[in-house]
Formats: structure tokens, sequence, C-alpha cells
């Protein structure tokens, strides 16, 4: 499966994420704002991102945008987790390198669904279950 990075300043999201992706067999690695995650996406590598907006120290579309300058991550699926809903948002997210979006709170089917997609079309490929 896949390696993913989950970015969320939500303890209960964060565990949420975990449990629904590691049920799946995807490795996830919790990071609690963009600050850690950036530094942990500079010294692991990873399938996938997924990030909350509204965090403190560094906020998702921040990290997206610095994640889009490191080699690594150019081409990295993100997908923005988050309780916003505006189409400026979306678009400022898409802007930086952002290739989804699920609003919260979410189905964790949705979820799944979405992370599969998202690294079936970056050539990841999933075994059948």
């Amino acid at each position: 499966m896949a390696k993913l990075l989950a970015v969320d300043d939500q303890k209960v999201m964060r565990e949420l994420i975990f449990g629904v992706l590691s049920e799946e067999g995807h490795e996830v690695v919790l990071a609690e704002d963009g600050v850690d995650a950036l530094e942990i996406a500079r010294e692991q590598v990873f399938d996938m991102v997924l990030t909350d907006i509204n965090m403190p120290n560094m906020n998702g579309i921040s990290l997206v945008s610095k994640l889009r300058r490191l080699d690594n991550y150019k081409d990295t699926p993100v997908i923005m987790l988050t309780t916003e809903s505006s189409d400026f948002k979306k678009d400022k997210a898409k802007r930086m390198g952002a290739n989804g979006w699920l609003q919260k709170p979410f189905d964790p089917k949705r979820l799944i669904k979405a992370v599969n997609t998202c690294l079936a079309k970056a050539g990841h490929v999933l075994p059948v279950r």
C-alpha cells in the first residue's frame, strides 16, 4: 500500500484518519501542523499528503506551497481535509498544488475512496482487496 502523511492540529481527527487509512493497509505518519509536517517530509518520502487548512504555526495552504518546492513532492498527491467550504479557499489550495478536497466531517468510505483515487491517478498501484 502507500505511505501517507496526515496533518491536522486536532488529535481526534489525526486518530480518525490514522485508524481508517491504517486499516486499509496504508502506512500513516501523523503531524500536528504544517511546520511539523514539513520537517517530517524533508526526512521521509511519502506517496500522498492529507492536510487540514486551518492550523497554528503553518496552515495547510502554506504547507502545500512549500512541499511543491521540494523535489520529492513536486508531483505528490495532496488532499485538503477541512471544514472550509469557500470557493476562494478551494481555488487558492488548487493554485498552490492541492489535488483534492474533502470537507469535514467526512464519511470514512469517502476518505478511502478519495485517497485511493488520487493514488491511482498518480500511478500508484493498489492491491485488489
